[in-house]
């Protein structure tokens, strides 16, 4: 943070002071001249340079809070508790096995869904998804699932999202609904989720996901990740046209589609 304060300061005291001189004389510069066109460009880079460290910043975000065992029905498992130190959200990790040197371990970073993952909606395929990275991971004997609070509707809130729903009951597709609204189609930062990973040991993942969105944010924060794992889920009369919109429009692979299910 001190270095982008730094660049900013920077910047700014080369853009004012230009305010005052148009050019330097070439003698006193070696014949290089400086005019506000170069300076406001320097301004312009400064500011990239500085919002780019900002967004892959290596403070410390999240701090683990406790931990405890935890029966499932698909096993048992360790859950840590961490805490977001800028909004004070809890996100939650539920760690199978030991981690050892944290290579090629088996991870789910899932993103809240109250309506899928409670109350299991089925107008998406979250719900069906956690279910079966915890089955997967469960039977694998080690793994990590992730679950980041605070990216309901892929980071538009609960609210935001049932009104898209009604878009999308009027035609709309689930992209088309969101931009309506006026919404990102997907706002989620995986920063947190990158932490919490490291905080456990993990160095490299074998990542259960179907977005490839998901693979570019965590590797933005150093996770690296050394394969690729579909969660594929049953496509229902339900989800249908939601899945494939996220497969022609957002690049995800989804499930396998079965008459029985369809119908």
């Amino acid at each position: 943070m001190v270095l982008i304060a730094l660049l900013i300061g920077s910047a700014l005291d080369l853009s004012s002071s230009s305010a005052s001189r148009t050019t330097l004389p070439a003698p006193a510069q070696n014949g290089l001249i400086l005019n506000e066109v170069a300076i406001g460009s320097f301004v312009v880079s400064c500011l990239a340079v500085a919002l780019s460290l900002y967004k892959r910043k290596p403070e410390k975000i999240v701090k683990r809070i406790s931990s405890a065992r935890l029966p499932t029905a698909w096993g048992s498992f360790v859950t840590y508790c961490y805490k977001s130190m800028s909004d004070g959200l809890e996100h939650v990790a539920m760690v199978k096995g030991e981690i050892g040197d944290g290579k090629d371990v088996l991870v789910r970073v899932h993103s809240e869904c109250l309506t899928g993952d409670i109350f299991k909606s089925s107008r998406c395929d979250c719900g069906n998804q956690l279910a079966l990275a915890m089955q997967q991971i469960e039977e694998a004997g080690q793994g990590v699932v992730v679950y980041l609070k605070g990216h309901e509707g892929r980071g538009i809130g609960l609210g935001s999202k049932l009104r898209a729903y009604n878009l999308q009951d009027d035609g709309r597709d689930t992209v088309q609904a969101n931009e309506d609204l006026g919404l990102p189609v997907d706002s989620r930062d995986y920063g947190i989720g990158a932490q919490i990973l490291k905080d456990l040991g993990v160095r490299t993942i074998k990542l259960m996901t179907n977005n490839p969105a998901k693979c570019d944010g965590l590797k933005g924060y150093g996770i690296q990740i050394t394969d690729r794992v579909p969660v594929l889920t049953p496509i229902t009369k339900h989800n249908k046209r939601y899945l494939e919109t996220k497969g022609t429009r957002m690049g995800h692979v989804y499930g396998i589609e079965t008459e029985s299910i369809i119908s």
